[in-house]
């Protein structure tokens, strides 16, 4: 299961070592030393960078607003709050979130 953090891009980007570009559209950032995954952004949401929810040391501290890809939960994850729940992409709500 992964989760992630969605956070302003230029709060981050100083801080990041060289992206790298698989695809068009999408920047990577991974660690030099042993290749872990530190960060992604995504053109259709230019102004956020995505942080794996494992990398912060504070991560407790981050209340999750909502679930995506609920449809693709694993069937013994059951989280038991009353966020809203999306079958897909939360792609809409994040574009919203910036504006």
């Amino acid at each position: 299961m992964a989760a992630f953090a969605a956070f302003a891009k230029n709060d981050l980007i100083d801080q990041m070592p060289t992206a790298f570009v698989p695809k068009a559209g999408v920047q990577r950032w991974t660690c030099s030393v042993c290749g872990s995954p530190l960060g992604a952004a995504f053109d259709y949401l230019p102004d956020h960078i995505y942080l794996p929810l494992g990398i912060i040391d504070q991560a407790d501290a981050l209340s999750p607003v909502l679930h995506s890809h609920h449809a693709e939960r694993l069937p013994w994850l059951h989280l038991s709050d009353d966020l809203p729940r999306l079958d897909g992409t939360a792609r809409s709500e994040l574009k919203a979130s910036t504006k």
